[in-house]
């Protein structure tokens, strides 16, 4: 259940305080969401920073409410230590965009100090080095910094804590001069930063970050802030410029994912993802990092992080659309698809979808479908699931969209390369109902098989496998059991193409090499000449060898 905060002034900051916090900022952050969101210019125009830092303070709130609901830690109470890091991990590990990445490593520094808990420290030094810190690992964390943004917004909060610090501060002093001065510094971006001045707005990142400050303040002193930065119009904010003047410069994608890998790794990685784009920036620490970048080659940014380390939750977004809608207008169509590899996330990515990666052996949450619809920004939403076991949840996904106001179409494919078939037809220009039918036809006129090697001796509906065996998969049931891959994936394409088709879709694993490819095409040429064949590298966490007959 939400936390309902109870406001009373106090110099103490623990665990309660620190949850106090997180519900107010997450309450506030949510109130000033769209209106942030009308005033994001940079580093890109696409109208999401009030949204991005919402949903990283949701997922803060929710890893801290976590840390007070386990029930291993309810005799003893949640410390002060474990609720700021869990604090911290939530941002970090749900972290969104530029903006949220940035809050999350904000919240890290916060943690690297208030999670030492040393005794006998005053509560008000403790809150201005939290400040300090949080200030210099959030610069640290950015390849470029830029003022004007919101580190220029934590750095103006920070000098001041620590002014009111050696003035004999309370905690609560702390945080009202940090609040103060996070204003005054927003109130001066404009000027600071040209993509700012020219649109007449205030930072957006910053605008939200004065939200945070301000619910620091309030949990502990039990006054509500005057008045919300944007809403209330604490800072001044004139009406954005005509979203079509702005710049349309810059990487058309952005790749974000969790990252772990040591931190030698990650700095080879921030060193190689500098060269391939803009808005590096990369946070975490530990073992466990959150990677955000703006490329145009979204494959060569995964790969980055492939070769650092297991890069997961990826997730490519295309913005060069939004540039041209402008900001806060959404999109009238766009595809949301489910795929299981890298290597698919970046193709589809590429063909304008909004992608949500599926690891083997797990499905995506209701939550991670619902946050691939928000992200896509359009009024209609065609989801394509591509499992047979993720039915539901795409189907709760699409109900809790349509409770916002988005038209969502469920296209049961089975498959990936159904998927693929579907994505091929799929016209944005045309009528909603005309794009799903031409997809739904797209996809159920696709036959899908799957490659996999079996783990143990067991019963299929082609017989008894060994462990080792590899099996060919044809619409879902076993039909092929065989040696290798090769031979079995030439008698699952004969059995496929003995029914006809048109074209052969091939999708490697990341072990498969292109020699298997160039047989296989080989193969179908010699005996059915009038059937194309194209060959797509899957990636890492795809399957050996799927295969589609369209």
């Amino acid at each position: 259940m939400p936390h309902e905060p109870q406001l009373q002034p106090t110099d103490e900051l623990d665990a309660e305080a620190v949850r106090t916090w997180s519900s107010l900022a997450l309450a506030a952050l949510g109130r000033a969401r769209e209106d942030i969101d009308a005033i994001n210019v940079y580093p890109v125009a696409d109208a999401d920073t009030g949204t991005n830092l919402y949903l990283t303070a949701e997922s803060a709130d929710r890893a801290l409410t976590a840390a007070f609901e386990d029930e291993t830690h309810a005799t003893a109470g949640t410390s002060l230590a474990r609720a700021v890091r869990a604090f911290a991990h939530g941002a970090l590990i749900g972290a969104r965009g530029n903006s949220g990445t940035i809050l999350a490593q904000l919240l890290r520094g916060v943690a690297d100090v208030l999670g030492d808990e040393p005794a006998g420290r005053e509560p008000g030094r403790l809150l201005a080095e939290a400040l300090t810190r949080a200030a210099q690992e959030a610069y640290a964390a950015v390849a470029h910094p830029v003022e004007g943004t919101m580190l220029t917004v934590a750095a103006a909060a920070a000098r001041a804590g620590e002014t009111a610090e050696h003035a004999a501060g309370t905690a609560a002093d702390v945080a009202r001069a940090a609040y103060d001065a996070a204003r005054g510094a927003l109130a001066e971006t404009p000027g600071q930063l040209a993509a700012l001045g020219r649109a007449g707005v205030v930072d957006a990142g910053g605008c939200g970050l004065v939200a945070v400050l301000g619910a620091l303040w309030q949990a502990l002193s039990g006054r509500e802030p005057a008045a919300e930065p944007v809403r209330g119009r604490a800072v001044p904010v004139p009406q954005p410029a005509d979203p079509c003047e702005q710049e349309e410069d810059g990487p058309a994608y952005e790749v974000i994912y969790l990252l772990e890998a040591s931190e030698a790794a990650v700095g080879e990685l921030r060193a190689r993802l500098d060269g391939l784009g803009d808005s590096l920036v990369v946070v975490g620490g530990d073992g466990l990092w959150n990677v955000h970048v703006h490329v145009d080659d979204p494959g060569a940014a995964v790969e980055a992080g492939v070769d650092a380390g297991r890069p997961y939750r990826i997730r490519i977004t295309h913005f060069g659309d939004e540039r041209r809608r402008g900001r806060g207008e959404r999109a009238q169509r766009a595809v949301v698809a489910v795929v299981p590899g890298e290597g698919l996330a970046v193709l589809c990515g590429e063909a304008g979808a909004t992608t949500v990666l599926a690891l083997p052996g797990e499905v995506p949450a209701v939550a991670e479908l619902v946050d691939a619809i928000r992200r896509a920004h359009a009024r209609e939403v065609v989801l394509l699931p591509g499992g047979a076991e993720l039915r539901a949840a795409a189907a709760a996904a699409a109900e809790e969209a349509r409770a916002d106001g988005v038209r969502v179409a469920v296209i049961p494919t089975r498959s990936a390369v159904q998927g693929l078939a579907a994505l091929a037809v799929h016209d944005p220009d045309g009528s909603f109902d005309e794009d799903v039918v031409a997809m739904t036809a797209a996809a159920g006129a696709t036959r899908y098989a799957e490659l996999a090697v079996a783990e143990r001796q067991s019963f299929t509906s082609a017989g008894i496998c060994q462990a080792g065996d590899v099996l060919g998969l044809i619409d879902g049931d076993v039909a092929v059991i065989g040696a290798g891959l090769t031979e079995t994936a030439e008698a699952v394409l004969e059995r496929m193409l003995g029914s006809g088709g048109e074209l052969v879709t091939l999708v490697l694993g990341p072990e498969v090499p292109d020699a298997l490819a160039e047989r296989l095409e080989a193969y179908v040429q010699h005996g059915h000449l009038a059937v194309d064949t194209v060959t797509y590298r899957g990636g890492r966490y795809s399957a050996p060898l799927l295969i589609g007959v369209e």
